[in-house]
């Protein structure tokens, strides 16, 4: 009796293990593939329409001088008006010149000494010859005569030298405008001590023409250097400026290309040249450098939001074989309204993907659709 409830049992567990193994067996079967995601796309085009591509600048003079002292001494006299225009020669400081003028009379004084000494010694040597002619004296005292004669000329020499030395920190003691142009706020006033070569008096520099100097991805070298070449050809407005929200009424023209890329931007230094009629430009302004577009030379276009963008990087999604999309990076250049210029990295022609990139992922595979904003 036992032994058949025993077996009864058995029989019994058994099929519930069954039972629960089938189940299991159930739960645990994979889950559908998600479905392909669905895209629209749009072909890369060609456009010929007129824009400026910017660049931030800064604005520098052609021409500027720290103006230092060349002697040390107290300031005498501040001879203009700070932030005045100054014209080439202009005085505008004075050194007490006391010292050096001091130094210069007791230059000429020893060069009169000097002088003196090889008169008498020239007289010394002639009558020493005029001796020897008549074997009157021994040949050496002529020859020391001729040797102190040589030796008093050299010091007459060094005293002539001596007094363009002092006489040129005379000069010193006046500090002249370099070229005509516009003076800043004086650093120093009357009474003030300046040493040589290192106090900075003021700056001076020129303000009739000023330079804009930005820099240019190494791309570019080919398309500004034939600006560079064909600029008397160009047309006032292919370069011009913005300063702040508000644009300079006068263009400029492009002067010259820097000798050498930078190795650690990749990009080189290009200057352009403004007229400054109005005084309106100031060296060291931060503005805005705008160069208009080559109408010769056809831009690719995509819409602006094709692109995406990861850590300062811009990429779009290109569908490839097999419907699969590849991540593609780009470099872009001007917006044109719901368009982008794409300066490198696409070709006209290729489709990019313009909805439905969001959660797409490099190599998957999708579905084309048509657009639905059409």
């Amino acid at each position: 009796m036992n032994k058949r409830i025993w077996k009864q049992g058995l029989q019994y567990t058994c099929l519930i293990l069954c039972i629960g193994a089938t189940s299991c067996k159930s739960n645990t079967s994979a889950p559908p593939a998600p479905p392909t995601p669905q895209v629209s796309v749009q072909q890369a085009a060609l456009s010929d329409e007129n824009y400026y591509d910017e660049y931030p600048a800064t604005i520098t003079p052609l021409n500027q001088v720290d103006l230092k002292p060349q002697v040390s001494g107290f300031i005498t006299g501040v001879y203009f008006k700070d932030g005045a225009r100054v014209r080439k020669g202009q005085l505008l400081y004075a050194i007490d010149q006391q010292l050096y003028h001091a130094n210069y009379e007791q230059a000429v004084a020893n060069l009169k000494v000097q002088q003196a000494n090889e008169a008498k010694a020239q007289k010394d040597a002639n009558r020493y010859h005029e001796l020897d002619k008549y074997d009157a004296v021994a040949k050496q005292l002529v020859d020391n005569a001729d040797a102190a004669l040589e030796v008093s000329k050299k010091q007459a020499d060094a005293a002539r030298a001596n007094i363009r030395a002092v006489q040129t920190n005379v000069n010193y003691t006046k500090v002249f405008a370099p070229f005509d142009g516009v003076i800043g706020i004086s650093l120093v006033k009357p009474g003030a001590a300046v040493t040589a070569g290192q106090t900075l008096l003021n700056t001076v520099s020129s303000d009739n023409l000023l330079a804009v100097d930005f820099n240019v991805d190494q791309k570019e070298i080919l398309r500004f250097g034939k600006l560079l070449k064909d600029k008397t050809d160009i047309r006032d407005s292919v370069f011009t400026l913005t300063i702040g929200d508000t644009e300079y009424p006068y263009p400029g023209s492009i002067s010259l290309i820097d000798r050498a890329v930078n190795p650690q931007t990749g990009t080189i230094k290009v200057r352009i040249v403004f007229p400054n009629k109005e005084d309106l430009l100031k060296a060291g302004m931060n503005v805005t450098m705008r160069v208009k577009s080559n109408n010769a030379e056809k831009s690719v276009v995509i819409p602006y939001k094709a692109v995406t963008e990861q850590l300062g990087e811009y990429f779009v999604y290109v569908p490839g074989d097999s419907s699969k999309v590849s991540q593609r990076k780009i470099s872009l250049g001007k917006q044109l309204g719901f368009n982008v210029i794409v300066k490198d990295g696409l070709q006209a022609g290729e489709n990019v993907v313009i909805q439905g990139q969001q959660n797409l992922k490099e190599g998957m595979k999708v579905k084309i659709v048509p657009n639905s904003t059409h």
